[in-house]
Formats: C-alpha cells, structure tokens, sequence
C-alpha cells in the first residue's frame, strides 16, 4: 500500500495539515509496526480515504492512526483492531467493514471489547439485515441517513438511508442497556450519520478520479485542488462510523464509556430521525424510522458531543 495521506483533503477545504512530520497523522500495520505495510488494493484504499478524511472534517484537531490489516480475514482484521486498542492516546476506533453473521462470530468479540475506548462499526450499506462486527455487543453500531438542506432552524432535515443496514442479530446476546421488545438478541443500529452517497464527503484519493459529475463542477470553482483525478463523493455506512467516532474523541468521554450504552443514557442530545426505512420487516421498526429507537438510524443523529 503506498503511504495514505489526506493532506490533499484538508489543504482543499482549508484544515490545518496533519503529517507524520508533525505527530499527526501515522499509518501502521495489524502489528503496530511502521514498515511493511500491506500491498496496494483498490476498494481498501477508497474506504481508508473516507475514514481519515471524515475524520479531518469532523475533528480537525485529532490525531489520526491508520493501522492497515494485512487482509480482510476476520484474524488479521481483529490484530488490526487490536493494535489499534493497544496504541497510545486512541480514544476511539472506525471500523467501516462488515460481512454476514455466523454463530462463530462470538469467538471473535473480544477483538472489539477494549474498555475505555469508544469503538465504531458501520452497520451495512444492503439495507435490512444485519452485518458483523457491528452485530457485537461490545461496539456502538453505526446506522445511515440522508442529508438534505432545509429551512428550519437546524438548517438541515434527515431520513433513514434506504440501503443503511439494520436489524435483530441472530447470535449476539442483547446488551442490557438496550431495551427495545421486538428483538430478543442485539439490536442494530445505535445511532446514526450522514451515509448516503448522495449528500456524502468529497474524498480524496489517488486510486479513483472524480469523472464528470456536479461536485466535480464544485472542486473546479473551488480553486483549491489542481486537477480533478482522484476526487469522488463517497457515502455509505462507512462515512458515518468515522463521523461518530470523531464525535465520541471531541466529547472527550471515552475513559467512562462502556461499549455502545452512552447514547441510551443521553437521548437528549440526540436528533431524532422519524421518517425513512431500508425494507420490510416485523417490527416494523427494526426496518422504519420512528419516533424514538429504530433500526436504521438508532436512537437518533449527534446534536452536539452531549450523547457521546
């Protein structure tokens, strides 16, 4: 893989840099170790562009630690997550992969079990079903919306993202801060974000090219960049995993934080996402966004870093 970097990003939308020079930004492997990163691949690397340029619009000042698993095998996906656990001054961990549920998948949580840290997992981006590790009792599963601008005092409305992912796991046992009666076992999503690819980030990376679109009209007016190549506007429940795990490191709470429960004690801060679904089902909220809990966007989207 060559060395990422999101300075092209930052310097576009006029954040401060955040360079290895400075102590900012760092890139390992699933071993901690600076050197030998794994080998080039083009979807990993459009999904490690999202995660670190969501998070340098979310969280300007973070530190940012990319840790690089040497493939998408559940074992080097947990050493990688594990590494990232282990790393000094990590306060919160993006996880924005996902696969289908095996009842194996319980051997695996204590990769994602690490108290005092606020660990993220985008919840899917095939609409109702449920994915793994956002399946595990130990994480805050990260649902979808779609953005739009609107006249009210917010500035914004938002709906459940149609292809967000949701729903009743199969395996993992229900965590006793969740309380929803339709779903005897884990229920996802927590909360939610922004997901969908059409009120989505402007990425940056050197792997894709932006083509011919709006946004690409927009990159050009901006001034900012030279050339187009490499930009793309990217969504999915991938960008909103790193958008709360940005929220959870600007709250500054993790040390208290245990596993996915903050939120449920704080709906207060939250912004209730009431319209939109991602399928059928019964519930029928476990697919619809409701008043108060659902499956695809949680209890709801941060107003603020109070629910974090």
């Amino acid at each position: 893989m060559r060395r990422l970097t999101c300075q092209t990003f930052r310097k576009a939308y006029g954040l401060p840099a955040c360079t290895t020079a400075n102590g900012c930004f760092k890139q390992v492997n699933e071993s901690g170790a600076t050197s030998p990163l794994p080998s080039g691949d083009y979807g990993w690397a459009e999904e490690e562009s999202l995660d670190v340029d969501a998070v340098s619009s979310a969280c300007p000042t973070c530190h940012i630690l990319l840790v690089e698993a040497s493939s998408s095998s559940n074992a080097d996906l947990a050493a990688a997550e594990n590494a990232a656990a282990k790393a000094p001054g990590v306060a919160a961990i993006s996880n924005s992969y996902g696969g289908s549920e095996a009842s194996s998948e319980l051997s695996s949580d204590s990769a994602y079990d690490h108290p005092g840290l606020a660990i993220t997992v985008s919840s899917g981006d095939s609409g109702y079903g449920v994915e793994y590790p956002a399946a595990s009792q130990y994480v805050t599963a990260v649902g979808g919306t779609t953005l739009t601008q609107a006249s009210n005092a917010r500035g914004w409305t938002e709906t459940a993202w149609s292809d967000a992912g949701s729903g009743c796991s199969a395996d993992e046992p229900k965590p006793a801060w969740q309380t929803d009666t339709g779903c005897a076992h884990r229920t996802v999503a927590d909360v939610s974000a922004d997901a969908d690819p059409n009120s989505g980030l402007g990425v940056y990376d050197t792997y894709n090219s932006c083509g011919s679109s709006a946004y690409c009209d927009y990159l050009i007016e901006l001034g900012a960049v030279q050339g187009l190549d490499g930009w793309a506007q990217v969504g999915g429940t991938s960008l909103s995993s790193p958008l709360i795990a940005s929220v959870y490191a600007l709250a500054g709470n993790t040390s208290s934080v245990v596993d996915g429960s903050y939120p449920y004690s704080h709906t207060a801060s939250l912004f209730d996402v009431t319209s939109g679904s991602n399928g059928s089902c019964s519930p029928s909220y476990l697919c619809t966004a409701g008043p108060g809990y659902d499956g695809p966007t949680g209890l709801g989207t941060p107003d603020g870093t109070g629910a974090f």
